[in-house]
């Protein structure tokens, strides 16, 4: 049996600390966090075993400590647990941004009692009301284990992940920070840069906002992350995000090149070879491309089609996440949008649905 302790029970700290509870029922988990309610409500749902104090004894005993607050506030905890925790303690985080935390453990001679981690998951909701067991499930799992660590130490703690359904994959925090700058830290500048253009560009009667395809709101879905936590990535991760956001402009001025003198050609071909790798990313439940569960149908326009629709699925006990109109259909077929949890429920919705003799498109 492991004792886990965490600081901070946020999405991330509380949808760990549930994983572990799913799979290890064993494990002891004691928690602090700022918010009492949060840790109530952990308690109150037999997440946790035991509440502590911001400092508190109890840490020692700890196998691992998740350090899951703001970077800032970790390096703070990394000064207070250098003497304060047990001989055999490992001290791990999850933050966005690896550079910095590793170079305070450095600092303070930490470096075999530290590995950095970073789950690549996450979900425009905040809090420990948002967290899931399911959230780093199917998710890679970035692992930045400190120059001293022992291989017994590092190999337990990667099956320790790998069995609460994450993939580990073990770099240095300096290709993780390349490597997020690229495929996490600018696609939420370019979706929010995309948003505010738009919102100036937009008339008064705002008829851009009305008639926004899917495809916007997609690629835009991200700029509702918050923005306290985007302003603290960029500033700690801001020479790798300022020299991707050199290549990406360099792409744009050439692009507009494109645009500018018709080259239909070299458009095309962007178009293309976009596409094609674009189509060789794997897609998982909970990493940065999210999987969608998503039916569209052609129905008539008439009082009570859809309640008709969610009747037959809630009788047959199929769970909707989401059903509505698509009033933009530039982009998409169908008239009728509707959202499943998961693949299994699509598929039994699709093929019921089908019975029925609606027409359906799978995305």
């Amino acid at each position: 049996m492991k004792t886990i302790g965490f600081i901070g029970l946020g999405l991330i700290g509380g949808s760990i600390a549930k994983a572990i509870r799913k799979y290890h029922e064993d494990y002891r988990l004691l928690a602090y966090d700022q918010d009492r309610e949060t840790l109530a409500a952990a308690v109150s749902s037999n997440m946790i075993d035991a509440v502590c104090e911001e400092h508190d004894e109890r840490f020692r005993s700890c196998d691992y400590i998740f350090l899951c607050a703001p970077v800032e506030f970790n390096v703070k905890y990394l000064e207070y647990f250098k003497d304060n925790i047990g001989p055999d303690t490992i001290l791990t985080d999850v933050g966005s941004v690896k550079g910095i935390i590793h170079k305070e453990v450095e600092r303070l001679g930490m470096e075999s009692r530290f590995i950095g981690g970073h789950p690549m998951a996450g979900s425009e909701k905040t809090g420990f009301e948002a967290s899931s067991d399911r959230l780093i499930e199917n998710a890679y799992y970035i692992i930045t284990p400190g120059g001293e660590v022992a291989l017994e130490r590092l190999t337990d703690f990667t099956e320790m992940i790998s069995s609460l359904g994450a993939i580990p994959m073990v770099l240095t925090s300096e290709e993780h920070d390349f490597i997020t700058a690229g495929v996490s830290h600018l696609p939420h500048i370019i979706a929010s840069a995309l948003v505010n253009l738009v919102n100036m560009l937009d008339s008064d009667q705002e008829y851009m906002k009305t008639i926004a395809a899917g495809g916007f709101r997609d690629i835009t879905r991200i700029a509702s992350s918050s923005p306290i936590m985007w302003e603290q990535i960029c500033v700690e991760n801001n020479q790798n995000i300022s020299n991707v956001l050199d290549d990406y402009i360099r792409l744009l001025v050439q692009i507009k090149c494109f645009v500018d003198n018709k080259d239909s050609r070299s458009l095309y071909q962007m178009f293309a070879s976009s596409r094609d790798y674009r189509d060789s990313i794997d897609v998982v439940d909970n990493g940065l491309l999210k999987k969608a569960y998503v039916l569209y149908l052609d129905i008539a326009d008439e009082a009570g089609g859809i309640a008709t629709i969610a009747t037959i699925l809630a009788m047959e006990k199929i769970s909707i996440k989401n059903i509505g109109i698509i009033h933009n259909r530039e982009f998409e077929e169908g008239v009728l949008k509707i959202e499943f949890y998961d693949g299994i429920s699509m598929e039994k919705g699709a093929a019921l649905l089908k019975k029925r003799n609606y027409i359906v498109y799978e995305r």
